[in-house]
């Protein structure tokens, strides 16, 4: 399973997908690109010059536009496992662990991370109490009848604290299990927090203790939970706490995160999914509510698809970041973990707004609690083209994302002219393309905004969105104006 591939309600409708709003062709200013290697080197700032008339000399161009918004639409349930393709099978409490460190080959490497972990996180000092969302919080017998006794016969140890990497607050757990399937586990968000950190955080011979096939703490672990044994389950996390409480200070979990050039996927959608499941779950039914037809739908680009882009655009530590239409803020957050960078997002659905705003707040306790550093994060609600911090946002922006798998052709030309404000070399990753199929510059079209842009088309596969399994095409655009000025210096009068 996909990160944020969320299973309906019973009765509620799956949103159909859209195959005739993604052109499938390639659409250029200047020139047709068929899926080219795309390059991650920023193009140097000209002017944006424009020809009245072949023969004529060349003129300025102004830029113009008028503003609008949007927002999205993904399907949903209150409970979710953000889990890349690649680890589809690593699942159930019944799979076997999954203990193996492969190693990520990437075409194009990303810019590195100049700091991934928080030095504040794994100080001693850094031991009071903070505000967070704990797991007992919203999965505990206090939901009855949601939520039955894990170990039944063993009714006295229902409650646990887990200890994270870092020396912050322990996490509260209830042991429990709900009673339909797409609620919120304890116990598989206690595995898979478990087995995350032995991935991602210890040495080999450090994970050696919990991985072993037999004896390891991680299947002892597992057996305590099939054999319903409460005590020993228990017992077992109480190991676990001091082990990862005598790891730190010995400064084996810094040594880790100090080698690495970037956070690994698993990592990064472990701490989306734990933000998610404790803030937008419980009451993910509001963002069913949408009005067909117009700019306000709602819909996801999921976790490994983002990593994707994030690599495609070369995203890093410096850069900007612009997510317009961001919905719950999900991508807005993955940025600023995964890439480092700053990162800003803008959506009108003020239900989505409120949900984005708790995201937020859970997101940089989480963090904290991983003992990971992230990019400063801008989350601003209403109309796009007409927020002054996003406008001048994007006027900093290196790489903007809009999902404009919904918007409406007149909002998606009124944001191709706003692309005129974007600086030189400037990224923008839609699911429709801004230019029109076959477009060419020609003296009766020179103040179009459509000039400036090159486009690349690029495929993503299935499991990439929320609103269909099946596999599509989103197009790169860069702000490129040397389009347009070769053109002007192509037809200028000769003398």
């Amino acid at each position: 399973m996909s990160y944020f591939r969320l299973i309906h309600k019973k009765g509620s409708d799956p949103i159909p997908p859209a195959p005739d709003s993604i052109r499938r062709e390639v659409v250029q200013s200047a020139s047709v690109v068929r899926r080219t290697p795309h390059s991650n080197s920023l193009r140097p700032k000209s002017a944006l010059l424009g020809v009245q008339d072949r023969g004529r000399k060349a003129k300025t161009v102004q830029a113009y536009g008028s503003r609008h918004e949007h927002a999205r639409r993904r399907k949903h349930s209150s409970q979710l496992r953000l889990v890349s393709d690649s680890d589809s099978q690593e699942s159930t409490s019944g799979s076997e662990l999954p203990i193996k460190r492969n190693k990520v080959v990437r075409e194009d490497r990303r810019p590195n991370r100049h700091r991934l972990r928080s030095e504040s996180a794994f100080s001693e000092g850094d031991t009071g109490i903070f505000p967070m969302v704990h797991a007992a919080d919203i999965a505990s017998l206090h939901k009855l009848p949601r939520y039955t006794h894990a170990f039944p016969q063993d009714p006295g140890r229902s409650t646990i604290k887990l200890q994270y990497p870092s020396a912050s607050q322990q996490e509260i757990y209830e042991l429990v299990e709900p009673i339909q399937s797409d609620d919120f586990k304890p116990l598989d968000d206690i595995k898979e927090t478990l087995e995350v950190v032995v991935n991602h955080y210890m040495r080999a011979s450090d994970a050696v203790s919990f991985t072993d096939d037999s004896h390891g703490l991680l299947r002892r672990l597992k057996r305590a939970r099939e054999k319903k044994d409460g005590a020993l389950y228990v017992s077992l996390i109480q190991d676990w706490n001091e082990a990862v409480t005598r790891m730190r200070r010995q400064g084996v979990f810094v040594e880790v995160l100090d080698k690495l050039d970037w956070l690994d996927l698993r990592l990064v959608e472990r701490i989306l999914t734990q933000t998610y499941a404790r803030t937008v779950s419980p009451t993910v039914s509001s963002l069913r509510q949408y009005e067909n037809g117009t700019d306000n739908v709602y819909g996801e680009l999921l976790p490994k698809f983002v990593s994707d882009i994030f690599r495609v655009t070369g995203l890093g530590t410096d850069h900007v970041f612009v997510d317009l239409g961001s919905g719950v803020g999900n991508v807005v957050l993955q940025a600023a973990l995964e890439a480092g960078c700053e990162s800003w997002g803008c959506e009108i659905m003020e239900n989505a707004c409120v949900l984005a705003d708790l995201q937020e707040q859970e997101f940089k306790a989480r963090c904290r609690l991983w003992g990971l550093a992230n990019g400063n994060i801008h989350l601003r609600r209403g109309d796009f083209l007409e927020n002054t911090s996003i406008g001048n946002a994007l006027q900093e922006a290196d790489v903007v994302l809009v999902n404009n798998q919904a918007f409406t052709p007149e909002l998606n030309d009124r944001l191709t002219s706003k692309f005129l404000d974007l600086k030189e070399g400037c990224k923008i990753v839609s699911l429709k393309s801004f230019v029109p199929a076959g477009h060419k510059i020609t003296s009766r079209n020179l103040n179009s905004p459509y000039n400036v842009l090159h486009v690349v088309e690029k495929r993503y596969f299935s499991a990439c969105v929320s609103w269909t399994d099946a596999g599509g095409s989103y197009y790169v655009s860069t702000k490129d104006s040397s389009i347009l000025q070769k053109f002007a210096e192509k037809n200028a009068e000769p003398g």
